[in-house]
């Protein structure tokens, strides 16, 4: 049976950046909510499951909505543990009650500011594109340095030419891969084990919506910026 969207959001409860990160209130309610609410949100009707080895977490996500339907291996808990085979083994849990969805969606928790309507823009990119995979990014300008395997400094853009950010097209910007959306055909995961494969789709995320908390800086600068993720969302209608 082909069943909808899987929307897989991974929440570990061992954290060395920020402890107990995932259930931390942030703007008046766990960290975790936010995902969670915006994918039940979602007009696309997603299957929202939430992946966790910790039963404090579990009953924080089904508290607010979410499917918690086990409790993640302690193989697959622990800080080395890539988020693939998380989410495959999610994924199995839905194929062995005869489920086949119609693709994966990951949104981690860390990115909890999503503003009303990108999920079903990404969902519908996907489809219409075609694309085996999709990842989420954030645009900044290309003034981006790196240093070579000589140890010298290079940089990313014309540096005897360098634009101004107004003057500025999409083609000159580059584009940060922040974690917070993936979109993935089940056989791309079968095949090669990666949330990304296949055609790879970009789509662009607003400014808002690149926070990544991984550190206690992180969390504290998101706290910050929750007043005006709220104003955002009651202007366009969101949850709050």
């Amino acid at each position: 049976m082909t069943g909808p969207i899987l929307c897989v959001i991974p929440v570990r409860s061992g954290s060395k950046g920020v402890p107990g990160k995932n259930i931390k209130p942030l703007g008046g309610k766990p960290l975790v909510a936010w995902t969670i609410e915006q994918a039940l949100s979602a007009e696309a009707g997603l299957d929202v499951l939430v992946s966790t080895d910790s039963p404090q977490i579990a009953e924080v996500a089904r508290s607010y909505g979410a499917h918690v339907p086990f409790l993640r291996p302690e193989h697959l808990a622990h800080d080395t543990t890539p988020t693939e085979p998380v989410i495959e083994h999610a994924l199995a849990y839905r194929r062995a009650e005869g489920i086949e969805p119609e693709a994966v969606m990951l949104l981690q928790a860390t990115s909890p500011f999503r503003l009303p309507g990108t999920l079903d823009a990404a969902i519908t990119q996907f489809r219409e594109s075609g694309a085996d995979s999709l990842v989420g990014v954030v645009p900044m300008p290309p003034f981006i340095w790196r240093t070579t395997a000589h140890g010298k400094p290079a940089a990313s853009y014309d540096v005897a030419n360098r634009l101004r950010r107004q003057d500025m097209g999409p083609a000159d910007m580059r584009y940060r891969e922040n974690g917070s959306l993936y979109i993935t055909r089940p056989h791309v995961y079968d095949r090669e084990h990666n949330r990304l494969g296949g055609t790879i789709s970009m789509f662009v995320l607003n400014e808002i919506e690149g926070v990544d908390i991984d550190t206690d800086i992180d969390f504290r600068l998101a706290v910050l910026q929750v007043d005006d993720y709220l104003n955002r969302l009651s202007t366009e209608g969101a949850l709050s």
